[in-house]
Order: C-alpha cells, then structure tokens, then sequence
C-alpha cells in the first residue's frame, strides 16, 4: 500500500519543481499544500492518514498536541537541521523519526544587507516613485563605508555578514553571550559588550537562533541605547526583538529604521502596526527562499525520505 506524503507551506508551489521525486514517486501519494494552515486543529485535520511530513523550518508549528493526534505520521523531513517548531521530544515518545538538510546561510546574509541597502538608498521606494510617474530623485541616501556594523551573534550565518560589512568598507564590532576575542580575531572584528554595540553601531544586525535565552532579548531598554539615526535588521527570528517596542521606537523616531524579515506571527497579519510604517522596511521572511536553497532543501528531502523508506534514515534530528 502506497503512503500518503504531505508538503506544507509550499507558497510558491515549486515543490515538485526543483527537486526530482522519482525516487520515492513510486512509492509515495503526495500532496502538496500552498496555503499556510493556522492553528493545531486545523493541521491536524489536514494531515489525517500522512504519514509522511516535509516541513519548511518554522513556518507550521508541530508541538505534542499535533504529534499525539496524527496517528499515521512516521516520518517528518524539515529544511535545517534545526526545527524549534517541532516537538523532538513528543516525536520520540512516538518513535516518528525526524530528519532534516543541509542550511547555509548565504542567502539570509545578503537578504540582511539587501535591507540595509533599501534603508540607506531607497531603492525600492525611488524605484515605485518613477514607476509611479515622478520626475525624478527624492531622497538622499547615506553610504555604508565607513559606517559601524554591530553583528549580534558571530555564528555561521554572523561571520558571513561580518565579512561581507568589511567588504564594503564598514567597521564591525560583534556581541553574543559567549562571544569570545578569539572568534573575534578569526573573523576580524572587534569584541564589544552589548551596551556598547548598541550606543556605537549605524546598523545593528541580529543573527541568534531563538531560545529562552534570546526571546526578547531586545527590548525598549535596549532600543533606547541605539543612535536616533542608526537602523535595526532582523532576518533571524521574530521574537528577539520585542515587537511592541520597536513600533514604539519607529513611531516615534528613537531609532532612524527597521528592515524586518521575519516576525512574532508568520504569515504577517494585514492589520500588524508594521505594514504602516515608512521607516519600516518589510519582506516575507525571504532569508532562505532562493532557487539554489529550495533545490538543496527539496533535493535532500527527498534523499532523506528514501533512505527511510529504506530502513536507513540519514539526517536524523535527535534531542540533546
């Protein structure tokens, strides 16, 4: 008998397109869901008689209460080897295996500073303008030589954006709770504390994964301490930053802008504070979404649910 596969949150429908499947079409009935389910109740009503999941990191939450309440489900294959959204623990108890792919962070790092240019030079927005039928240029942009780029988190995806600050001839300075001078002196910039990246930088980028430890870690208090004309970039995860205090902080000009990738509620709600802004620049948690990563993420997918169809899982996602 043949097992039913569900991809969710495939918003572009490309799924199919960018990986082969034949590997496991002989096996697999799949269907592909476009739209974003909301809410436990609902997915677990979709996903009646799967038994296979393909995730896209955190877009649908698979906490205990879903997990206990699909019967079917053996096997879930997320983007990354890391899913905050996925309960490994209700998994286990389950005996579901959980496997994940390969997730470099090219693209989220020159998504941070397609943000950042957008908020110096204003692009996008001299671009609508012309479009739009105005005569010519409105604004004055301002240059990212020479500016400090303050890097929250020197990780992987932190060093990349490092590097590419230097490339454009801005001073980087970094902070993390266990940043060290040595990883400093490897990636070439300068150690600060956290008070004292926030009082210097012209930009500040955050790239921490989400935890106990990072949820709201940026809050009014710490907007209060940036430059009025320095800009907040966010393309890690949403809750770092206290939402609410940075409208406040938007609104009322205590810092110059925002480019904000990725949000407490995903898909963004059309009445969110956010949208409204012009110091704001918005996409749609756009870090990873790029043919190269789709055809990494969806090519390992399907390798990764061959080799369990097989009785030899690879990738496997384990609680530490």
């Amino acid at each position: 008998m043949r097992q039913r596969c569900a991809i969710l949150d495939d918003y572009q429908n490309v799924a199919l397109q960018v990986a082969d499947w034949s590997p496991v079409a002989g096996d697999l009935d799949i269907k592909v869901f476009n739209d974003s389910i909301d809410g436990s109740e609902k997915v677990i009503e979709a996903l009646k008689g799967f038994s296979v999941v393909c995730l896209m990191r955190e877009r649908t939450p698979f906490p205990r209460q879903v997990i206990e309440a699909v019967p079917d489900l053996k096997l879930i294959v997320t983007s990354g080897m890391r899913n905050a959204a996925i309960d490994l623990e209700a998994a286990s108890a389950r005996n579901i295996v959980v496997c994940g792919t390969d997730s470099p962070g090219n693209p989220t790092a020159e998504l941070a500073f397609g943000l950042m240019l957008e908020l110096a030079r204003r692009i996008g927005f001299e671009n609508a303008r012309l479009k739009a039928g105005a005569r010519w240029q409105s604004t004055l942009g301002i240059e990212l030589n020479g500016k400090t780029l303050g890097v929250i988190g020197l990780g992987k995806l932190g060093s990349r954006v490092a590097a590419i600050g230097k490339a454009f001839g801005m001073k980087v300075i970094a902070w993390s709770q266990n940043l060290t001078e040595e990883k400093c002196r490897e990636a070439g910039v300068a150690l600060a504390t956290k008070e004292e990246l926030l009082r210097k930088a012209d930009f500040v980028t955050v790239h921490l994964q989400l935890s106990e430890r990072t949820r709201g870690l940026f809050g009014a208090a710490e907007l209060a301490l940036m430059k009025s004309t320095a800009y907040l970039i966010n393309t890690s995860r949403g809750p770092i930053v206290d939402e609410t205090a940075l409208v406040a902080a938007l609104r009322a000009g205590r810092i110059a802008g925002a480019g904000i990738d990725v949000f407490d509620i995903e898909p963004l709600p059309l009445d969110h504070p956010l949208r409204s802004l012009e110091n704001a620049v918005l996409t749609p948690h756009l870090g990873y979404v790029t043919a190269e990563n789709y055809r990494r993420f969806y090519g390992q997918m399907v390798e990764d649910i061959r080799a369990w169809l097989d009785g030899k899982p690879v990738r496997a996602l384990t609680l530490r």
